[in-house]
């Protein structure tokens, strides 16, 4: 059987140009729920939005560093856990915050502030740990990947969409609000069906590496909602906000992830089964958790 540290997933230029556009959607659609009164707001109550940011930025990197020295698994799939711990909070995070009665208002301004510094510390986290680690850094050596690179993608993605949704809803608030809802539910319907059709052109080489990245993905997983659950509890944040930056810090941007996989690893194997299967997974859990905290009466 093909080792999984050389298996390829195959994603065509038009696959990967139709990822970048419904990721870019994504962050337009998430940019029109922001204004200038969330940053004024920021100034006023700083403590929540900088946990957060702490916890996915600072905490959960370095975690899952230290997570990788100790399970030790093959080199792509620990580039794979690097590459998820370094990208922002989905999008998704946002209904799975209102659905388990935490600060929808905390999660959206996080997903915002975190998206906009993903456009730094996506690169510069996944580069550091992954430079950390010998048999990962030997990888990155073989792609000869520059910081640079990630971020212009990043600027295009991230950064472009951002500022026009926020300008947008600057100008024309009304037309912002009608417009999110409707983009919201399209762009992840497109970015669903974008994955679903990678892992059909796939299915051999996600069938057959599946077993590598189950336990550990899902473990991955668990480990980032009690990472932030367990840092606003340290900082004395309300229930309500414990669960937000629970879900803020579990539910990573996969799909930026795979969009970065794609376009600089070739679709390598471990990374894009780990990253993928990450991508499906965190819905599952993110969904039972505010499920079950929707049940809770503790505020």
């Amino acid at each position: 059987m093909l080792d999984v540290n050389q298996a390829q997933v195959q994603f065509d230029a038009n696959g990967l140009f139709m990822l970048n556009i419904a990721l870019a959607i994504v962050m337009f659609g998430v940019a029109l729920g922001i204004n200038i009164k969330d940053f004024k707001q920021l100034f006023k109550q700083p403590k929540p939005i900088l946990i957060g940011l702490l916890s996915q930025f600072i905490v959960l990197p370095l975690v899952t560093f230290f997570l990788v020295i100790l399970i030790n698994p093959v080199p792509s799939i620990a580039l794979g856990m690097f590459m998820v711990a370094a990208c922002p909070g989905g999008n998704i995070s946002n209904f799975m915050t209102h659905l388990s009665k935490g600060n929808t208002a905390l999660s959206v301004s996080l997903t915002a502030f975190a998206s906009a510094l993903a456009l730094f510390f996506t690169p510069f986290n996944f580069q550091l740990y992954g430079n950390f680690y010998q048999p990962t850094a030997t990888i990155l050596k073989a792609v000869t990947l520059h910081p640079m690179d990630i971020f212009k993608i990043m600027i295009l993605i991230l950064g472009i969409p951002l500022l026009l949704g926020m300008l947008f809803n600057n100008y024309k608030p009304k037309l912002a609000v009608k417009l999110s809802t409707i983009l919201k539910p399209i762009s992840i319907l497109i970015f669903i069906s974008i994955v679903v059709i990678a892992f059909s052109k796939n299915l051999e080489v996600f069938i057959g590496f599946i077993h590598h990245v189950l336990a550990i993905g899902i473990g991955h997983n668990i480990l980032a909602l009690l990472l932030g659950f367990g840092i606003a509890k340290l900082f004395r944040l309300s229930f309500k906000n414990q669960k937000t930056l629970s879900i803020e810090t579990g539910i990573q941007n996969s799909g930026l992830g795979l969009l970065l996989v794609f376009t600089f690893f070739n679709g390598l194997g471990g990374m894009a089964v780990l990253v993928a299967f990450w991508g499906i997974w965190h819905i599952v859990s993110g969904l039972i958790l505010a499920f079950f905290w929707s049940k809770t009466n503790k505020n």
